[in-house]
C-alpha cells in the first residue's frame, strides 16, 4: 500500500475531526450513518417481535408508537437520506471528477458536523421520553395533543437539514466548476449526473421541510394557530408543505444509488451503457417531475377530485423514466462479458426489488386503489422496497465495488456473495408478505391486530431475523479485510474512470499529476458475442 494516503498519514484524532480531505469526510459520515442504522435496526427489531403475536403483550401501545416512530426518524433523516450522497458520493466526486477535492473543503466538514449537531437533538428526544407522532410529524397531533418530546426531535432535524443543503451545494459547484480538461459533460459518468440531480433536490426542496419542522416547534412552543384547527388553522397545509419536500426526499434515497447501479453494470458487464444520454437526462426528469408529485400522498385528506386526478396522472409520468433506467441497464447486460462478482450481486437483487417498488407505486398512483390500501401495511412494504431494497441495495453494491479503491484492500468474494443472497431473500421474507397483509386491511402504526393477519408478521419476522444476519455480515468481512484482506491493486475490476487511474488507496491529492480526458463514459472495448463469465 502507499504510505503517503489519507489513510495512514497523520493518524492523531486532530488530525481526523479537522481534516479537509473529502476522503476522510467520506468515511466519517459512513461511520456516523453506521451507527444510526445500528439504532434504526433496534427500534425495527423491536417493532418485528412485538408483531410476531396478535396481542400488544410486548410493549404497551404508547411505546411502541415511541418505537416506529423513532425507528422511522432515524432510518429516514439520518441513514437513507446522507446514505450515498454524502458517503460513496464525497469520497468518489473529486476522483471521478480528476480534481483534488470538493470545491468547498471547510464547507464539507462542516457539513458533517452540522450533521452531527443536529444527531444529537434526535438522540436526546430518544432518552428524553421518545417521540411518539410517527416521523411525518402529522399535525395537530404533533403540536397540540403529543406530549413526547417533539420540539427537540424537530429542532435535530431542522438542523440536519443544513448538512443537506450544503453537501448539495458544494458538489453542484464542483460539478460545474472543478471537471478535469477533457471531461464534457457528456463524459461524466452517470454517477456523476446523479449526485447532479441528488443535488438540485437537495438545495431546492430540503429548505421546505426544515422550515416546515421550524413551524410544528414554533407552533407548538409559541401557541401559534398555523396548522390547528381549533384557532383557525389548516392541518392539511402541514401535509402539502411536508410532501412538498419529503416526495422529492424519496429520489434523494434513491437516485444515488440509481448512480451507483449505472457504475457497477458498466463495470461488470464490461460495456458502454446502452442510451446513456437518456440515462442521464432521466436522472434529472426524475429530480424536476418528482416535485410536481406530492399530493398523491393527500388522495384521501380532503383535497378536490380535481387535484388528485393531475397529481394521479403526474405521478404516471414520474415512473417513465425510472422505467427508462431499468430497461437501458437491461440492454447493456444483453450480450455482456458480465462477471457476476458481489456488487453485481446486489445490483442484480436491486433491479428486482426495485421494480417491485416501482410497480407497487404505480398501484398507489391510481385513486381507487391508492383509497384501498391507505394507512395499511400495503404501504409500508411498498416504502421499504423502494428505500431498502433500492437505496440500501444499491449502497451495498456501491461499498463492495469500491471497496478496493477506498482501502486498498479486497473483502471474503464468498461471503460476500452469500451476504447479498441473505440480504434479498430476508428482504422478501420480511416485506412481500406486508402486501399480502395490507391489501387484506391490516392497518399499519398498530401494535395489536386481528389473529387471521399472524400469519403474515410471523413470516415478515422471521425474515427480518435473516435479513439482520445478511446486514451484519458486511461489517464483519469488511472490517477484517483491513488488515488481512488482499492487495487489491489499482483497478481490480479492470474498470474504467479516473477514480481508477489512481492508487488504491489514493493519495491526499487523489492524483500525482493532473489528468485530461480524451476518452468517452463507459469506453469498454466491445465483448465478444456470448462470452459471459
Amino acid at each position: 500500500m502507499p504510505t503517503n494516503t489519507y489513510l495512514n498519514a497523520a493518524t492523531t484524532l486532530k488530525s481526523w475531526l479537522l481534516t479537509r480531505d473529502h476522503k476522510r469526510i467520506a468515511l466519517m459520515y459512513i461511520a456516523g450513518i453506521t451507527f444510526f442504522f445500528g439504532i434504526g435496526g433496534f427500534f425495527a427489531a423491536l417493532i418485528r417481535l412485538e408483531l410476531v403475536t396478535p396481542a400488544g403483550d410486548l410493549l404497551t401501545d404508547e411505546t411502541y408508537n415511541k418505537v416506529f416512530t423513532m425507528h422511522g426518524v432515524m432510518m429516514v433523516f439520518f441513514v437513507l437520506i446522507p446514505l450515498i450522497p454524502a458517503s460513496l458520493g464525497n469520497f468518489l466526486l473529486p476522483l471521478m471528477l480528476g480534481t483534488k477535492d470538493v470545491a468547498f473543503p471547510k464547507l464539507n466538514l462542516l457539513s458533517f458536523y452540522v450533521y452531527l449537531f443536529g444527531s444529537l437533538f434526535t438522540l436526546y428526544a430518544i432518552v428524553a421520553g421518545g417521540l411518539d407522532t410517527g416521523w411525518t410529524f402529522y399535525t395537530p397531533f404533533s403540536t397540540v395533543a403529543s406530549t413526547s418530546a417533539v420540539v427537540p426531535a424537530a429542532l435535530g432535524i431542522f438542523i440536519n437539514g443544513f448538512s443537506s443543503i450544503l453537501t448539495g451545494l458544494n458538489f453542484m459547484v464542483t460539478i460545474h466548476k472543478m471537471r478535469a480538461p477533457g471531461l464534457t459533460w457528456f463524459r461524466l459518468p452517470l454517477f456523476v449526473w446523479a449526485l447532479y440531480a441528488t443535488s438540485l433536490i437537495q438545495v431546492l426542496g430540503t429548505p421546505v421541510v426544515a422550515i416546515t419542522i421550524v413551524l410544528v416547534a414554533a407552533e407548538r412552543i409559541f401557541g401559534f394557530g398555523l396548522f390547528n384547527p381549533a384557532v383557525g388553522g389548516d392541518p392539511v397545509l402541514f401535509q402539502h408543505l411536508f410532501w412538498f419536500y419529503s416526495h422529492p426526499a424519496v429520489y434523494i434515497m434513491i437516485l444515488p444509488a440509481m448512480g451507483v447501479v449505472s457504475e457497477v453494470i458498466a463495470g461488470m458487464a464490461r460495456k458502454q451503457i446502452f442510451g446513456y444520454s437518456f440515462v442521464a437526462f432521466s436522472s434529472l426528469g426524475i429530480a424536476i417531475v418528482g416535485f410536481l408529485v406530492w399530493g398523491h400522498h393527500m388522495f384521501v385528506a380532503g383535497q378536490s377530485i380535481y387535484s388528485a386526478l393531475v397529481f394521479s396522472v403526474l405521478t404516471f409520468i414520474v415512473a417513465i423514466p425510472s422505467a427508462v433506467k431499468v430497461f437501458n441497464w437491461t440492454a447493456t447486460m444483453y450480450k455482456g462479458s458480465i462477471s457476476w462478482q458481489t456488487p453485481m450481486i446486489y445490483v442484480a437483487g436491486f433491479i428486482g426489488l426495485f421494480a417491485i417498488g416501482g410497480l407497487t407505486g404505480l398501484f398507489l398512483a391510481a385513486m381507487g386503489l391508492d383509497i384501498h390500501v391507505t394507512d395499511t401495511y400495503f404501504i409500508v412494504a411498498h416504502f421499504h422496497y423502494v428505500m431498502v431494497g433500492g437505496a440500501i441495495m444499491g449502497y451495498m453494491a456501491g461499498i463492495h465495488y469500491w471497496w478496493p479503491k477506498i482501502t486498498g484492500r479486497m473483502y471474503n468474494e464468498f461471503l460476500g456473495k452469500v451476504s447479498a443472497a441473505i440480504v434479498f431473500i430476508g428482504f422478501n421474507l420480511t416485506f412481500f408478505p406486508q402486501f399480502i397483509a395490507g391489501y387484506a386491511g391490516m392497518p399499519r402504526r398498530y401494535h395489536a391486530y386481528a389473529d387471521a393477519y399472524q400469519v403474515w408478521n410471523v413470516l415478515s419476522s422471521a425474515g427480518a431475523s435473516i435479513l439482520a444476519v445478511g446486514f451484519t455480515m458486511p461489517l464483519l468481512y469488511l472490517a477484517w479485510s483491513l488488515k488481512n484482506g488482499e492487495i487489491a491493486g489499482d483497478n481490480p475490476w479492470g474498470a474504467v474512470g479516473l477514480e481508477w487511474n489512481t492508487t488504491s488507496p489514493p493519495p491526499t491529492e487523489n492524483f500525482h499529476t493532473q489528468p485530461i480526458v480524451t476518452w468517452d463514459a463507459y469506453e469498454y472495448p466491445t465483448p465478444v458475442e456470448g462470452h459471459v463469465v
